[in-house]
């Protein structure tokens, strides 16, 4: 099954279309061990409410790819939820296909690339090895932070056609042209929705980002067209993880 029939399964089944991003704040004197602790037991606590986890380096960097992370992936597994690996891929295409198979190899779903490299030795090798594997890809089209249209924003042109159009579009675009599993857009920012939404229809899913803490809202992210939500911070440094995990989802079923 492909990954994007995959997370709908997911997602159906969990009844949510929140993705948890596995993200807490650098703790220099925390022990790894401890801060392995702390992702299970948040993975536990919120694991009904949400259909899938994304992990950045914020866990890769202390754990490990083969040693904390490989765990958490083993059990995100189990849990019956995907596992999403935000690794930004951003490189030459020999070591984009080396970064996809590490991360293949420790069982991840999928990968989050930048569509800023290219497709001729950038992602094409990334895309061939996950297709090969079964495994999705994503492709950042606009980010959540504030700076983004610094660089997702700009205006560029259309080497093929001529054509002025700011950068989101021409990624989304080639998100349909390199056949991707999804794309990133800021739930900050529902117009960058809507208009991706418009080029996408229902072909490509749309993962948005920054939900919470950096103000994106679950209604009007979703009335955008974003497809899931992804969520760090809201649910990682509260208090009750489980509670506000369990209230994003019931606000998702009220859209």
């Amino acid at each position: 099954m492909s990954f994007k029939g995959k997370m709908q399964g997911a997602a159906k089944g969990k009844q949510s279309p929140i993705v948890l991003a596995l993200d807490f704040p650098f703790m220099a004197t925390e022990n790894r061990n401890n801060i392995l602790i702390k992702a299970q037991k948040i993975l536990e606590a919120v694991h009904p409410y949400i259909c899938a986890v994304k992990i950045n380096h914020h866990l890769t960097l202390p754990l490990g790819t083969f040693d904390g992370v490989q765990f958490l992936v083993e059990q995100i597994r189990r849990q019956g939820l995907l596992a999403i690996m935000d690794a930004k891929v951003n490189d030459i295409g020999a070591t984009n296909q080396v970064i996809a198979e590490y991360y293949y190899a420790v069982g991840f779903d999928a990968i989050i690339a930048n569509p800023f490299v290219g497709w001729e030795d950038g992602l094409k090798s990334l895309f061939a090895v996950s297709k090969r594997l079964d495994r999705g890809v994503i492709l950042l089209t606009y980010m959540s932070h504030k700076g983004a249209g610094e660089g997702y924003g700009q205006i560029i042109v259309d080497p093929f056609t001529g054509q002025q159009m700011p950068q989101y579009v021409a990624f989304a675009k080639k998100a349909l042209q390199w056949g991707a599993d999804g794309v990133v857009v800021g739930a900050t920012c529902p117009d960058k929705i809507v208009e991706v939404k418009q080029i996408l229809g229902d072909r490509v899913a749309i993962y948005s980002p920054g939900v919470g803490v950096q103000g994106g809202g679950v209604e009007v992210a979703i009335k955008a067209g974003a497809n899931y939500l992804i969520v760090g911070r809201e649910i990682t440094l509260s208090e009750n993880p489980a509670e506000v995990a369990k209230r994003l989802c019931a606000a998702v079923k009220w859209v």
